[in-house]
């Protein structure tokens, strides 16, 4: 009988044991670096994931390039969302090493307006830099901090022959978010950002892509590395699960055809 109970005991302290560390890590904090481009959609999962697990997510967001590195400089650093070249160029050069990577969606650059204010023809190159000549302030993220959709406005207003008179009436945000805060408190006429985050801030502001002679389509992809905490991993899955692909989608980062 002794014997049948103390069996019995052990049993229920193993099986006790197992369902125990079968649960999600209780207590951790990560802190996620991204590009502010995954902003909303990725803000949603975090709350999601802290009140399903109890688990708190730190999100830090900027532009892509300065994501990419200070998410390097600190050791504290769990994920990274940038963009896919930034990554690789990571990758190759050893300052990201032993993880890997997910491709998590796309977007495209686009003009915005003000919610209220009528959407400029920006459909060829002819009616874009009608559209930037006839604003009076223009809000783009800053290229000097690594944004991607800054470096190539610089590009298409150089190209348009219009480079002086656009950068006089130019602020530089320091990210597409801060573009769009601009835009939407009516302190630029147009911004000039990713699609995502101009239908995150409000949908009725997307003026339209840039022409087809200057889009720019970006991929981005989460980065983590092999050695990722149990909780860590519990959030990469709720991330590149169906879910969390609804969320980014939402978003305006259109998730990766299926295989």
């Amino acid at each position: 009988m002794k014997t049948a109970m103390l069996i019995a005991v052990l049993f229920a302290s193993a099986l006790t044991a197992g369902m125990a560390s079968a649960q999600p890590a209780k207590g951790e904090n990560m802190k996620i670096y991204a590009a502010a481009v995954a902003k909303t959609p990725l803000t949603a999962i975090a709350a999601d994931y802290e009140k399903a697990t109890g688990n708190k997510v730190a999100l830090v967001f900027d532009t892509a390039g300065a994501t990419e590195q200070r998410f390097r400089a600190d050791p504290e650093a769990s994920l990274l969302i940038t963009t896919v070249p930034l990554i690789r160029n990571g990758e190759s050069s050893g300052a990201l090493k032993d993880g890997t990577s997910v491709l998590l969606g796309s977007t495209v650059a686009g003009v915005a307006v003000p919610p209220k204010a009528a959407k400029p023809d920006v459909s060829s190159p002819e009616k874009l830099k009608a559209a930037l000549l006839a604003a009076k302030r223009i809000a783009v993220s800053d290229p000097a901090r690594g944004a991607t959709v800054g470096t190539h406005f610089m590009k298409v207003i150089e190209a348009l022959g219009i480079k002086d008179e656009v950068l006089k009436k130019t602020t530089l945000a320091s990210d597409g978010v801060e573009t769009m805060r601009l835009v939407m408190e009516d302190k630029a006429d147009i911004g000039v950002s990713q699609s995502s985050e101009i239908v995150q801030a409000s949908p009725d502001s997307l003026a339209g892509p840039f022409p087809k002679e200057f889009s720019l389509a970006t991929d981005f992809s989460l980065w983590h590395r092999n050695t990722m905490s149990p909780a860590v991993k519990d959030f990469v899955a709720m991330l590149t699960g169906s879910a969390g692909r609804a969320k980014f989608a939402a978003g305006g980062v259109v998730p990766p055809a299926p295989r």
